[in-house]
């Protein structure tokens, strides 16, 4: 990911609620971000989400190459 994308991504989530931004200044700038709430309330359905794919990796690797497609 490039700075620029992890910057656009980062604004997004602030805008959207899912985590707040602390600039701490200095030189060079440094900035922390922190998840909300609302941000913290993901982590239980992505975590869900990270075991079922853990679990099924061999599964989707077997059907792309079934498909002749990339790997992961």
């Amino acid at each position: 990911m490039t700075p620029k994308a992890l910057t656009e991504t980062l604004r997004a989530m602030e805008h959207d609620g899912l985590v707040v931004r602390d600039d701490r200044g200095g030189n060079p700038p440094h900035v922390e971000y922190a998840l909300t709430p609302l941000g913290r309330s993901l982590l239980g359905p992505l975590g869900a989400l990270r075991a079922w794919a853990e679990t099924h990796v061999p599964e989707i690797e077997r059907a792309r190459a079934a498909a002749g497609a990339p790997g992961l």
